[in-house]
């Protein structure tokens, strides 16, 4: 991989970082209804994938179970 083609996969690694952070603050921090807090997932979800085309395994277990975690303690999911 040359250097341009590491900088642009840094690049989208660090925006798949910063919106599964900014979607589990916004599932803490904003009063939304448990369809809204899945659907902030899904979107997260589909933020990831297209960063990352064929990575939806990856993310279920990378991500799966923080968003899950985060729902279950705030919505009572247990």
């Amino acid at each position: 991989m040359d250097s341009e083609a590491l900088l642009a996969e840094e690049r989208k690694i660090r925006r798949l970082r910063r919106a599964m952070d900014l979607a589990v603050t916004l599932l803490w921090q904003v009063d939304l209804t448990l369809t809204e807090a899945q659907e902030v997932v899904e979107h997260a979800k589909k933020t990831a994938l297209e960063l990352f085309p064929d990575k939806e395994q990856t993310f279920d277990l990378i991500y799966g179970p923080r968003f899950r975690r985060v729902l279950a303690e705030k919505y009572r999911l247990h």
